[in-house]
Order: C-alpha cells, then sequence, then structure tokens
C-alpha cells in the first residue's frame, strides 16, 4: 500500500483555507511560546506533547476573546432578539481545528507548529471528544450552533456540563464493555468558569397559599455553576455562547448536621447535589424514568431561565440594572427552543416564575410563555417518549405538579369546547395519562405550551400530523411545521475532507463553504474528465489513509480498492444493522459457493456505534457483528476481497475519519421510524452514494440528487402501514395495559402503553420458507456457525427476527439484496460510480444546518440571519 499524504503536506496544497502570512507565522509563535514558557511549563526541554497542545490550544483561545467580548457588546448595543437552545446533549467533539477553520488560522497554526518541530496531527490527537450526547441529537445541536454565529444570530446553547459524556466503548472478546469518559481530567482550555452568574435550583419542599399567591418552601437548593465555551462563526468574527451548568452544593448544605456530630457525613453528602452533572444519560431513542434523569432536566432548564431572564431585564453591557420590567414584551426580545422533550419542564417553569415570582395573572402569563417557546419533536417510537410518574413529580417537584394540573385543566376546557362530546379524545389529548400509574405526557406539554411544534424531516413531519399528534394538529393546524435537518459544511468537509474541498474550491470558488447552495453548480462539470479524475483521486487518499487506521488498530490487512461500505450510528433494531449482517452472510455464503477464481466485487464492511448500557438486544447485535467478522477475516477462500470490522468507540473525531472514506453508506431503517438522520448528509457530501429506504431525511436526498443517483429498496411508510392494517387477527386481553396478539399463528405479547401498532401482521416465517439465501443466513446464525463454542449464543437474535421483529427485517430482505447487486456492478465501472457521486455532492445544498436555522430564525423565532461581518477587534 503506497502512502497517503499526511495532512502537513495535504494542507500545503490547499488554499481553502487562506494562506499563512509570514508576519502572522513569527506572531504566532511567539504567543505559543509565550503560553508555553509562563503558562504551562518552565523548561521547553521538559515540555509533553499535551503541554505543546494547551500551549496552541490557548494561542488560539486569544484569537476568540477579543471576538468573543465584541460579540457580546454588539448584542448589548443592538439589543436583538436572543435564541435560547436548550438541549441536554451538545455532541461538540474536538475545537482546535474547528476554531482555526472558522478564524482562517489554520494554515498560519500549521506553518508555525511545522517551524517549531511539531507535528499538527498529533497535537490534534491530544484533544479529548467533548461527548456530551448519544448521537444524532446532540450532534445536531452542536451543528446548529456553529450555523447561528455563522449566520450573525444571537444564539445561545444552554445544556449540562457533565463531568462523564457518552461512556467509551471497549469491545472484549467481541462483548461492548462500557468505561467512564473521563474527559476532563486533563483539562479543558476552551471553557471559562463564569461563578458571578451562579444561580440557585430548587427541588422537594411543599407549597402553601399566602396573601400574595402561592410559595414554594422547605425546598433544598443546589446551586448551578456556568461554564462558557466560545461558538465561532465561520470567518465573521461573532462568537457566540455555549454555557453549561455544573451542580455544585450550597456551603451550608446539611449544615444542620454538624451541631450532632455529623460533619463528615454532611461534607460526604454534597455528592447527592453535585450527581446532578455527573453522568450523561447513555440512552439514545429510548426513555428512562429516573429521579435523578428528571433532576437533571429540571436543573438546566431553572438555572436558564434565571438567566434568560435576568439578560432580559439588564440590556447595558457590563451591567446589572434592571431597565426592563414589562414582561408583555418578553417573545418580543426572546425565543426558547426545546430540543425534544428533555428540557419541556422550561414550560411549567417559566409559568412559575412569571405566575409566582412576578405576580402576573395567568392568562397574560401563559400567552408569554406558548408565544416564547417552541418545540422539536426527534422521534415517533413510542418507547422515547418521556411519560413522568405524577408521584415523582409530586415529590421532586410539588409546585410544578400544581402549574401542570391547571395547564391541563384549561386545555382540556378548550378541548371540550372546540369537540363537544369527544370524551375519548379528551383522554388521548390530556397531558395526564390515567390508568394504572398517573403520568405526565412531556409531548404533549411541550406542544401545548408552544406556539410551534417541528418535526426534522418532511416525511417525519408528516407521520407526526397524521398519527402520534394528529388530535392536536386537528386542533391547531397552524401550529405544526417541517425542520428539516442539516450539518456544518464547516466541520463536515472542510476540517474532515480538505482534499474534496479543495478540488470543488477549484470549480466553483470557496463560497459554497457559506452557500452551500451552489454546490449545484457542480453539475456543470458531471462530465468533466479532469473533474471525474480528481474527485475520484481525494476519496482514494482517504480511504488509503482509513486503511492504514484500521491497519493499525484491528490488525486486520484492508484493500484499499475494496468498496469501503459502512454503516455507522447508534446500534438500535430499527437502524436494522441486523439487515446489514444478513447481506454480509448471504455475499460471504455466494462467494464461497462460486469459489475464489470468480470475479466479485470486494468489499470492506465497517458497522459502528453505540449500545445503550441496557439494551439487552443492541449488545447481542453487536456480537454477532463481531462473531460474523471473525469468520469472514479468518477464511482464506474470501481473502481480502470481503472484511468485517466493528468500529470500536464510533465518535465525532472517528466520524471525522471515516466518513470521507466511505464509498457506500448504508441509510437502511424501516420506513417511518427513523425521524431525520444527519449520518446519511455528511456521508452524501464527502462524496458516498446511499443504499437506503426512502425513510426519514434520506426522501429528499433522493429528491435532491435524483432518484437515480440513489440506491433504493424496501417498503415506504404506505407498505409498512398496509402490512400493519391486512388480514385476520384475534386479541386477548391479559390485563389492562397487555394484550395477547394471535396473528397467522404467531402470539406476542404486547404493552399498550408502549407499542400501540404492535398487531402487526408481518409473517416471518412466510420470508423465512420462501427465501432459500435468508433461510440459509438465519440457520447458521442459529446453528453456531457464527459461534461454534457456544451453539446456541444468538438464538434470542433470531428468536425475536422469527417471531416479535417490530421492524421487519425480513421483508426488505429480497429487495435490499437485489440493490446491492445493482451497486456491485456500478462499482465495477469507477467512471459512472464518480459521476453519480458528484451528482450526489451536488444536491447536498439543502442539507447545510445554514438553511436550517435560516427557516428556524424566519418562520419560529422572528430573527434575521446576516451575512455581514462583525469589525475584528483592534489588536488583531
Amino acid at each position: 500500500m503506497s502512502k497517503p499524504l499526511s495532512d502537513h503536506d495535504r494542507r500545503k496544497q490547499i488554499s481553502v483555507r487562506g494562506l499563512a502570512g509570514t508576519e502572522n507565522i513569527s506572531a504566532l509563535k511567539t504567543d505559543f511560546n509565550r503560553h508555553l514558557h509562563f503558562t504551562l511549563v518552565k523548561d521547553r526541554n521538559v515540555a509533553t506533547r499535551r503541554d505543546y497542545y494547551f500551549a496552541l490550544a490557548h494561542t488560539v483561545r486569544e484569537h476568540l476573546i477579543g471576538r468573543w467580548i465584541r460579540t457580546q457588546q454588539h448584542y448589548y448595543e443592538k439589543d436583538p432578539k436572543r435564541l435560547y437552545y436548550i438541549s441536554l446533549e451538545f455532541y461538540m467533539g474536538r475545537t482546535l481545528q474547528n476554531t482555526m477553520v472558522n478564524l482562517a488560522l489554520e494554515n498560519t497554526c500549521d506553518e508555525a507548529m511545522y517551524q517549531l518541530g511539531l507535528d499538527m496531527e498529533e497535537l490534534e490527537d491530544m484533544e479529548e471528544d467533548a461527548g456530551l450526547g448519544n448521537g444524532g441529537l446532540g450532534r445536531l445541536a452542536a451543528c446548529f450552533l456553529d450555523s447561528m454565529a455563522s449566520l450573525g444570530l444571537a444564539g445561545y446553547g444552554y445544556g449540562i456540563r457533565y463531568e462523564f459524556g457518552i461512556f467509551n466503548q471497549k469491545i472484549v472478546n467481541g462483548w461492548q464493555v462500557e468505561e467512564a469518559d473521563d474527559w476532563l481530567r486533563f483539562g479543558n482550555p476552551w471553557e471559562k468558569a463564569r461563578p458571578e452568574y451562579m444561580r440557585p435550583v430548587q427541588f422537594y419542599g411543599r407549597t402553601e397559599q399566602t396573601p400574595d399567591g402561592v410559595k414554594w418552601v422547605d425546598t433544598q437548593t443546589v446551586l448551578a455553576l456556568p461554564y462558557d465555551t466560545p461558538v465561532p462563526g465561520y470567518r465573521n468574527n461573532y462568537v457566540n455562547t455555549m454555557r453549561l451548568w455544573s451542580a455544585k452544593a450550597p456551603c451550608d448544605f446539611n449544615l444542620k448536621d454538624f451541631n450532632v456530630g455529623g460533619y463528615i457525613q454532611a461534607v460526604l453528602d454534597r455528592n447527592l447535589a453535585e450527581n446532578i452533572s455527573r453522568v450523561l444519560y447513555p440512552n439514545d431513542n429510548f426513555f428512562e424514568g429516573k429521579e435523578l434523569r428528571l433532576k437533571q432536566e429540571y436543573f438546566v432548564v431553572s438555572a436558564t431561565l434565571q438567566d434568560i431572564i435576568r439578560r432580559f431585564k439588564v440590556s447595558k453591557f457590563g451591567s446589572r440594572e434592571i431597565v426592563r420590567t414589562d414582561f408583555s414584551k418578553l417573545p418580543d426580545k426572546v425565543a426558547i427552543q426545546l430540543n425534544d422533550t428533555h428540557p419541556a419542564m422550561a414550560i411549567p417553569e417559566l409559568m412559575r416564575v412569571l405566575v409566582d415570582e412576578e405576580q402576573l395573572e395567568w392568562d397574560k402569563a401563559w400567552d408569554i410563555c406558548v408565544r416564547t417557546c417552541a418545540y422539536t419533536n426527534h422521534t415517533v417510537l413510542p418507547e422515547a417518549l418521556e411519560r413522568w410518574p405524577v408521584d415523582l413529580f409530586a415529590q421532586l417537584l410539588p409546585r410544578h405538579l400544581e402549574i401542570v394540573y391547571e395547564i391541563n385543566r384549561r386545555h382540556l376546557e378548550r378541548v371540550a369546547k372546540m369537540f363537544p362530546g369527544d370524551h375519548d379524545r379528551l383522554r388521548r389529548m390530556s397531558l395526564i395519562e390515567e390508568g394504572g400509574q398517573k403520568r405526565i405526557n412531556m409531548a404533549h406539554m411541550s406542544i401545548v405550551g408552544s406556539h410551534a411544534v417541528n418535526g426534522v424531516a418532511r416525511i417525519h413531519s408528516d407521520i407526526l400530523k397524521a398519527t402520534l399528534f394528529k388530535d392536536f394538529y386537528e386542533m391547531e393546524p397552524t401550529k405544526f411545521q417541517n425542520k428539516t435537518n442539516g450539518i456544518t459544511p464547516r466541520r463536515w468537509l472542510v476540517m474532515c475532507n480538505p482534499g474534496l474541498a479543495e478540488v470543488i474550491a477549484e470549480k466553483i470558488g470557496e463560497e459554497f463553504i457559506r452557500d452551500l447552495d451552489q454546490l449545484q453548480g457542480l453539475r456543470n462539470f458531471v462530465n468533466d474528465e479532469a473533474f471525474i479524475r480528481d474527485v475520484a483521486k481525494v476519496k482514494q487518499e482517504n480511504k488509503l489513509k482509513f486503511a492504514v487506521h484500521l491497519e493499525e488498530h484491528y490488525k486486520v490487512k484492508i484493500n484499499p480498492n475494496s468498496m469501503f461500505d459502512i454503516q455507522v450510528k447508534r446500534i438500535h433494531e430499527y437502524k436494522r444493522q441486523l439487515l446489514n449482517c444478513l447481506h454480509i452472510i448471504t455475499y460471504y455464503n455466494r462467494k464461497h459457493q462460486e469459489g475464489p477464481n470468480k470475479q466479485w466485487t470486494p468489499r470492506t464492511v465497517m458497522i459502528g456505534g453505540k449500545a445503550a448500557p441496557g439494551y439487552h438486544t443492541a449488545k447481542m447485535i453487536i456480537r454477532l457483528i463481531t462473531a460474523i467478522g471473525e469468520v469472514v477475516n479468518n477464511d482464506p477462500v474470501v481473502g481480502d476481497r470481503l472484511k468485517v470490522i466493528f468500529l470500536e468507540n464510533y465518535k465525532v473525531t472517528l466520524a471525522e475519519r471515516a466518513i470521507p472514506a466511505a464509498d457506500l453508506s448504508q441509510q437502511i431503517s424501516t420506513a417511518g421510524t427513523e425521524a431525520s438522520g444527519t449520518g446519511n448528509m455528511k456521508f452524501m457530501l464527502n462524496g458516498a452514494l446511499t443504499i437506503g429506504t426512502m425513510d426519514g431525511a434520506n426522501v429528499e436526498m433522493a429528491e435532491e440528487a435524483g432518484e437515480e443517483n440513489f440506491f433504493i429498496f424496501g417498503m415506504r411508510v404506505d407498505d409498512v402501514d398496509a402490512m400493519e392494517r391486512k388480514g385476520k387477527y384475534s386479541v386477548t386481553f391479559v390485563t389492562s395495559n397487555t394484550f395477547l396478539s394471535i396473528a397467522n399463528g404467531i402470539y406476542s405479547l404486547c404493552d399498550l402503553s408502549l407499542h400501540q401498532s404492535c398487531v402487526s401482521l408481518y409473517n416471518a416465517l412466510e420470508y423465512y420458507n420462501r427465501l432459500p439465501e435468508l433461510k440459509q443466513a438465519i440457520d447458521q446464525i442459529a446453528g453456531g456457525f457464527f459461534s461454534p463454542k457456544q451453539h446456541d449464543l444468538f438464538k434470542e437474535i433470531v428468536n425475536m427476527l422469527m417471531n416479535h421483529d417490530r421492524f421487519k427485517v425480513f421483508a426488505d430482505y429480497e429487495d435490499y439484496m437485489k440493490c446491492q447487486e445493482k451497486v456491485n456492478a456500478l462499482y465495477k465501472n469507477p467512471k459512472e460510480w464518480t459521476k453519480m457521486v458528484i451528482q450526489n455532492i451536488a444536491g447536498c445544498g439543502k442539507f447545510s444546518s445554514d438553511r436550517t436555522i435560516t427557516q428556524y430564525a424566519r418562520e419560529i423565532w422572528g430573527m434575521e440571519p446576516t451575512m455581514e461581518s462583525l469589525p475584528a477587534p483592534d489588536d488583531l
């Protein structure tokens, strides 16, 4: 294998990030040495690589600070409407390179480090990922912050500064093992603690009626300490703020214990308060109702709303003097976006503040609340929807429970007035779910308390209106919108794939980085021989580099000319990694039957992603993938023409390496289950072709690229619905919440609260008996072919696929295999493959998060983006 270009050599060839002047390089080297000597180490000869990284980070950060201060001054002078994006997750990844790209410093820093005898790649690798998110939702929030700054919007991200982010995944003997992500152990040079803005957050206690209204008394206090991280826009001198809250116990926490000799225990009990920001819940698309999680949700909401109202009341830069007290102006100056239902407590908390503390009448406070808040839904999976037990609410947040009941009473009065006599509709639309344990439906709360509700892809938004939120849509159709997700092209093209960014810039200029719609201009070069060669060359260089990484980490010999076939996302049944596994096994069986002399398309199949620690089936899926790899990778008959690798510890930094190297992107969820996806967009932008179902954003991606340039297979949403409806079935109720479904001879115990459409007439046995290759693959899994030391290792997976597969893997198997044959045929024609790649890249304009945020700003927040830049600080 020829050695790929290093990042340093590659950057030398690239103009898209700006040229480095000699004076700038000299000044940066001086600043770097100053930080190294005065703030980190006294003797340069004993400095470690981490010391060098911190010195560079602080040097780059200096270029941020002046712009950061200038931006905040600008906001206070202009007093624009501010957007507060509240999210329990921000999956930021690494900051150094992204900051250098956005400030046009990368070439200067690269050259300065080179002249100092340091390797930029090595320094960048010293940075820990800020993995404060599970996957798509948290990464989307990070992309949105980048776009808000790049569009000159006064946007603030608010979340929790988890001490431990998403766990590190180790694969030990084929199994996932979780390790704590101690990402702060070496410090974080990008954040600044702001103790002057610390806020108290109350829990527990009771309510009492007073002449001045309801008071929440006898509470326990936890302090919220903010840490600010600058978020730079792309070369416009705007630097916004992400503020993350850390929980701290007050100094007098359990002070009463001091008097009875309990000093040590009192100090130790501080951990109970500070546990709130200790760890990120590692569940994706699954709701786990724990008291600590509800504490986290209220903690971030309470601290954030205090901050929002403080900033609303004062408008002078550097002053804390109150100049604004008329809360009717709040919706004109403040927009709050709830990123899924996790921050839904913002609605009753804002009502509590306005009614109890600011003494507003209910109707006026409610009007302000609704006009201020907006809600983004991210899932249609019933098990992912938050439903908090009323008993827990009553204990932890007694005043808020009273407010929720009052919201619900008034809401149901409106429903009854619009739909008189429809008692079933009242039950369905209530915020309080009756029957068994009473629960508060947080999605219903979010809809009722917001002026706008949006899905994150057109098909997802349509499904919300037609099924999950049908009653609410019929009541207030104008409240529902769609905002198809997007990704920032700065991180997901310029930063992670500079070679491709340069090739594109040579053809259409560099403005596409801020206006991704300009990629449409590439359609003029689809038949340009030189451009086709250049795009293919960049892809091959990316593959060579990633192949070196794979061989170093997995000790598997990689054929860089093989198709790099990648599926990376959280491990979940609905994302159907199992369908991918069945293709691998079938492909392997076919090649075994054809023998080693038969010409066939070589593949390196990579699957990566984390399973939630308590999600047993997802962990078994990982074990099956690794077991298949153990057999395939050691089979001399297939040699280097088929390899299977499970990408360990998939995270943002690994994505930045894998995605530019991908030839084929697998987006194969059951139609109607994936809200949007953003990984699909990243692969498309970086020159991978997509094999996928018509689900989530895949639908719009196929429209933009042209369906002829997509590998589409499988059931559509209507087909899945028809499969649910057809045939005969009988139902026997076992309890009030469960029933036994008897359909086509298959018995399934279903939970009404979780699986509202689980009476499925999908018959896996029919496909198993009709498709010989599918039968062979399942029999191999069941019979221990991939687990020779434990023949029944995968019996649970086989049982699930055969008897209670909600996501209908077998129903799409045949079409998926046929579609994969089309993929193989096209890959044998590199020129036609690359032409299709160019068509896909040209169709990516819609999927910039700049477009998404522009739509949010104009259609929900009442704000207007700007392409103008702020003046640079005088001292830069």
